[in-house]
Order: C-alpha cells, then sequence, then structure tokens
C-alpha cells in the first residue's frame, strides 16, 4: 500500500469519439486527397494515428487491434490486397504500445525518435511484405521515402499535439 503513491502519474484519458474520428480522418484523408494532390501520398496519418493511439493506451494488445483496425480498414478502402497494411500497422501498432510504456512519450524527442523509427518500420515491413509475401516486384523508393521523413516527423509532431488537445484530463 505504501508504494501506491509513488509513481503514481496523472493519466490523461482519449475521449472515445477522438479514438473513432481520428482514424477515420486520417484513413480518409490517405485515400482521397492523394487523388488530387499526388505528393500527399507519402504523407502517412493512418500511421501517425496508429503510433499515437498505441503509446495512449500503453498495452501492446490494444495497440496491435488498434493497428490492425486502422490498417484493416485503410486496406478495405485502398487498391491494395486486403490485409496488408493490416499486418504492418499491427506490428507498428504493438511495437509503439510497447516502447510506450517503457519510454517517457510525453516529451518531443521521444515522440520525434518514436515517429522516426515507426515510420522506417512501417515502410520496411510494407515493402517486405508486399516483395516476398505478395511476389509484387517493386523496387525500395529510398528517395521518396527519404523525403518524405521529416514530413512526416513535422506531421506527427503536430498531430500528436493537437490530439494531446482533444484529451481528456482527470485521474
Amino acid at each position: 500500500m505504501a508504494a501506491a503513491g509513488r509513481g503514481h502519474k496523472k493519466v490523461a484519458r482519449i475521449r472515445p469519439w477522438v479514438m473513432l474520428a481520428a482514424p477515420a480522418a486520417a484513413i480518409l484523408f490517405q485515400v482521397y486527397v492523394p487523388v488530387y494532390f499526388p505528393l500527399l501520398q507519402y504523407l502517412e496519418l493512418p500511421l501517425l494515428v496508429t503510433v499515437y493511439l498505441a503509446i495512449s493506451r500503453r498495452g501492446p494488445i490494444g495497440g496491435a487491434l488498434t493497428g490492425a483496425a486502422i490498417g484493416l480498414a485503410q486496406d478495405a478502402l485502398s487498391h491494395q490486397p486486403i490485409g496488408v497494411l493490416g499486418m504492418v500497422k499491427t506490428t507498428v501498432g504493438y511495437a509503439s504500445a510497447a516502447l510506450g510504456v517503457r519510454l517517457d512519450t510525453g516529451h518531443a524527442v521521444v515522440r520525434l525518435g518514436l515517429i522516426l523509427t515507426m515510420f522506417v518500420t512501417h515502410q520496411s515491413l510494407h515493402w517486405m511484405a508486399r516483395r516476398f509475401l505478395l511476389g509484387i516486384p517493386s523496387g525500395a523508393e529510398f528517395l521518396p521515402v527519404l523525403l518524405a521523413m521529416p514530413v512526416n516527423v513535422a506531421a506527427g509532431i503536430l498531430l500528436f499535439h493537437l490530439l494531446d488537445k482533444l484529451r481528456d484530463s482527470g485521474r
């Protein structure tokens, strides 16, 4: 009982409508906006929302389920085979949540590193799944990925800040 007060942090909960609206908006953005603005195809908002929700829930199983739901919904609305992004985002959600338990994800530097790591992991896993599981011959697009990294990190920092503002304060 004496140890219950030590290490007790104030926890802010994510509102349920944010947990539904943020992934839906990110997926719709990813599916429809690049049709009109092709350069925005490299902005991975569903990935960023997956990472945010996974580190906010602080449970690897919840992070994996969040990633699976977002990835499968994204697969269903895109022209890709069903399940590829589901597998990739499940892995990213699990890894993000597992790291979120061990790291203080409230700091901007930790978030920056986590976003960067998960972006590279996502792109690598997506390429490997398409190449080795589906047999789709595709060259690794290193230059677009390198150029998309700072854009996704900046968008992630801004998105995390916005989603932090939409949280409930409390215990």
